[in-house]
Formats: C-alpha cells, sequence, structure tokens
C-alpha cells in the first residue's frame, strides 16, 4: 500500500507539473501590461515541488513511526497479568508472537489474550495504513491547490523553485551527517559496554580469540576469551597479500594502457580490466573456494607442502584480483592528469620512454597513485564474503599464508549471527571490533588525503 501511495503521489506531482506549466503559458501568451517574471517550467516545477516534497516527507515520517506506535498501543491492550513484572524481552517477545499470529504464521496455538491481540494489531495496522493514504492524498492535493493559486504573472517561480531545491540538499546533507554521527555514537557506545565486561589491554593484546560463551542460562558454551589480536594479524595477512597481488599487476597494468597500448587496445582492454569491479565478491567468493583452493592445495602437495583447505593465501590472491580495477583506473586517471607538455619536455631533453615515467609522469602522478592503493587497502580490509569462502573462521595466530586465518569482518558478522542478546559480551564484542575496523579506514582515509594535498601538483 505504501508503494502504491508514493506511485500516487508521484503522479500528483507530475500533473501538478502540467497545471503550473500550462498556467506559466497562459500568463504568457496573454498580452497583459505586466511582465511575467519566470518561465513557465519554473511555474510547473514549482507547483509539483509543493505537492510531492510535502506529501513524500509525511508518508515516510508516518511508516517510521506507524510500527512504534502500534506496537505500543498492542502493549498497552494486553491484560495487566500478562505485562506487569514482565521483562523488555518478555514484552518483545510476545510482541513477536503477535506479528506472527496476525499475518499466520502460527507455529503452536496461541493463548487468547495473544490471538485477541494479535486481532486488535491486522486491525489497527489496517486503519493505520489506510488513514496514511487518507491524509498523504491529502495533503497532495491541498498543496496543488495552494500552489496553483500562488500563481500570477509577476510571481517569483523561480527564486521559490530554487529555494525549495537549496532546502533540500541543506535537509540530505543534514541527514547524511546525522546518520554519520548516528552510526559512530552508537558504535562507540555499544564498544564502551564491551570494555566495561572485558578489559581493554586483555582486547587489544591478548593472543586467544574464542568469543563462544553461554548467553543463555540452558546453553552449555566455553568461558569465552577476547584477545583479538590472532584477528587482526589474518586481516593483516590476507590485506598485504591482497595488495602484494593487486598494486604491481594494478601500476603495470595503468602504465600500459597510458603510455604503450594504442588507442585501439585501450578501448578494448580497459573496460575489460573494470568489469572484475562489478563482479559480486560472492562470485569470487566461489571462485576462490572451488577453482584456486584445491589447484593451491594440490599443487603444495605435489611439492610435500601441508596447505589448508582454506587458507590466507587463496583469500588474499583472490581479493588482489578483485581490487586491481581500484589501482588501475585511479593509477590511469592520475597519469592521463599529467600534462602532456611534461612528457613532451623529457623526450626532447633526450629521456627514453622508461626515464621519462620513471622520472617525470609517476613523481607527479604519486598523489593520486598513493591515495588509489590505501583505498584499495581500505577495501581489502573491508572485504568479508571472500574471506568467509576462502578463509575460515578459526582465529589462529599465524603468520604462515598455507593456514586458515580469519578478519575483524568476518568475526563481525559470525558474533551478530543467530540469537543477539546485546548484553553480552559475545554479541558486543562485534562492535568493539567494528570500532577498531572503523579507526583504521578513517586513518587510511586521512593519510591518503594528507598525501594527496601535500604532494599535489598544480599545472597551468
Amino acid at each position: 500500500m505504501a508503494g502504491n501511495l508514493i506511485l500516487a503521489i508521484l503522479f500528483l506531482s507530475l500533473v501538478a507539473y502540467f497545471v503550473g506549466q500550462t498556467q506559466g503559458r497562459r500568463f504568457a501568451y496573454a498580452g497583459t501590461d505586466v511582465q511575467v517574471h519566470s518561465r513557465s517550467v519554473y511555474h510547473g516545477a514549482f507547483v509539483a515541488i509543493w505537492v510531492g516534497v510535502p506529501a513524500l516527507i509525511l508518508v515516510l515520517l508516518w511508516l517510521l513511526m506507524q510500527g512504534a506506535v502500534v506496537d505500543r498501543l498492542v502493549i498497552a491492550s494486553l491484560p495487566d497479568t500478562m505485562t506487569e513484572g514482565a521483562s523488555p524481552a518478555q514484552l518483545s517477545l510476545w510482541l513477536s508472537e503477535i506479528k506472527n499470529v496476525a499475518v499466520g504464521q502460527v507455529f503452536s496455538e496461541p493463548t487468547p489474550e495473544i490471538r485477541a491481540a494479535a486481532e486488535r494489531y491486522a486491525a489497527w495496522t489496517q486503519i493505520a495504513r489506510l488513514a496514511m493514504v487518507v491524509v498523504g492524498l491529502g495533503v497532495a492535493i491541498l498543496a496543488l491547490l495552494a500552489a496553483r493559486a500562488r500563481l500570477a504573472p509577476a510571481f517569483r517561480a523561480r527564486q521559490g523553485f530554487e529555494r525549495a531545491v537549496s532546502a533540500m540538499m541543506v535537509a540530505c546533507s543534514v541527514i547524511a551527517i546525522l546518520t554519520t554521527i548516528g552510526i559512530i555514537g552508537a558504535l562507540l557506545y555499544e564498544a564502551w559496554l564491551f570494555f566495561r565486561l572485558v578489559p581493554v589491554a586483555e582486547f587489544l593484546f591478548g593472543l586467544r580469540w574464542e568469543p563462544q560463551i553461554a548467553i543463555r542460562p540452558d546453553q552449555i558454551a566455553g568461558a569465552g576469551a577476547f584477545g583479538a589480536i590472532p584477528v587482526f594479524v589474518g586481516t593483516l595477512l590476507i590485506a598485504t597479500i591482497a595488495m602484494s597481488v593487486a598494486v604491481p599487476i594494478g601500476l603495470f597494468s595503468a602504465i600500459y594502457l597510458s603510455e604503450f597500448a594504442s588507442d585501439r587496445t585501450r578501448a578494448i582492454v580497459k573496460p575489460l580490466l573494470e568489469i572484475l569491479a562489478g563482479i559480486p565478491t560472492v562470485v569470487y567468493g566461489f571462485f576462490a573456494v572451488i577453482v584456486v583452493a584445491p589447484a593451491v592445495r594440490s599443487f603444495g602437495l605435489s611439492l610435500g607442502i601441508p596447505v589448508a583447505p582454506n587458507t590466507a593465501l587463496v583469500a588474499g590472491g583472490v581479493m588482489g584480483i578483485m581490487i586491481i580495477p581500484f589501482i588501475s583506473s585511479m593509477t590511469d586517471d592520475a597519469l592521463n592528469a599529467v600534462p602532456r607538455s611534461m612528457r613532451d619536455g623529457s623526450l626532447a631533453m633526450g629521456a627514453t620512454q622508461g626515464e621519462t615515467i620513471m622520472k617525470v609522469l609517476l613523481p607527479a602522478a604519486l598523489p593520486g597513485i598513493a591515495g588509489g592503493i590505501l583505498l584499495a587497502v581500505s577495501r581489502a580490509i573491508g572485504e568479508t564474503m571472500i574471506v568467509v569462502m576462502a578463509a575460515g573462521l578459526i582465529a589462529t595466530l599465524t603468520f604462515n599464508p598455507l593456514d586458515s586465518v580469519t578478519t575483524v569482518t568476518v568475526q563481525i558478522v559470525t558474533l551478530l549471527i543467530g540469537d543477539t542478546a546485546f548484553d553480552s559480551a559475545k554479541t558486543l564484542a562485534a562492535f568493539a571490533l567494528g570500532l577498531v575496523l572503523f579507526l583504521v579506514t578513517l586513518g587510511l582515509n586521512v593519510v591518503a588525503l594528507r598525501i594527496v594535498q601535500k604532494y599535489r601538483e598544480k599545472y597551468d
């Protein structure tokens, strides 16, 4: 229903545009002494934006608040015998059961109280949806009438439209900033809760990572160990292997395409190379598990070298192939940004093409190349799917690329799968790992920006 309502509002906005444009044309062709201030297209855009934007904002806010309001009403309608003394977890469990019963997902015979609450939930949800449709369409129609009434030959429709667009851009910027602040705040708060349970020194310098602890009274699990050094070492090992593959291939391919390849070869090879960036990571993971891992293991066994089924070498190598387009594209753009006069001047002084590349082009393009490499490192550190499928889940403190390791992102995924009671060290550890990952990637981005700002050259 919400999707249909949004489509209806967009249709009304389109109708409003044509209504305003038609009225603007009438002003232009009326032949009156009053000079028309704005073109007809601005009259149409002014009416359309005032019809669509407020109604869409209202619908989005309604959708955000509807669930919470109906949930509160349902909980408040439960008998006192059920809600008195009930914990938030128990109330959440009852609410989940009520929603399942309301949509027909009945796994066991519900109690009469739950069934009655499910009927109320379904009825109130339907009422809320109908009210949303009525209010949303009503606001759009009223806005259409009000905006249409404001149109006049001397009306400054262009300024009104531009002010509305500026306000929308400011609102989008504010939303993006607030979202970032909210993510950082939630990450810091949950990490702080974890460090109340586990000392910071143990987390940062501990050598054993076994986060499986009991999170329910009836669950049997280990005591738990939260030394994250094996996880950090695994992340660093796989990222190092990936960059060892991606950096030389990416740099040399960019140099070849920029300086040696013909236009026809470049037009064929560059799009083929950039196709690697569009392949889903799960495909790379399948490729690593099905093709690369068996080949590496067979080759290692033929030489008498023991190789684990899942290895850091396989995950890092395949990840490096995935990252090649990032480095290649940014290096190619940086090389092409160097003025042609610098190439010609170097060659005119008697330098060979190789000397020109090494002593003129690469130093001039260093900021772009370094920035691309650091961004690729951030991409390698944050990769999850390839590592899950090709490197393993067990945190092993090893520098051997032929052993199974794990990374920060993989542990975050595994810790938040299944029962996610956010009051235990097991699940809160994911936020501590996320905080470390955030700080590392932020630091890499800052370093990349500093390099670009410090060594960037401006050419006339």
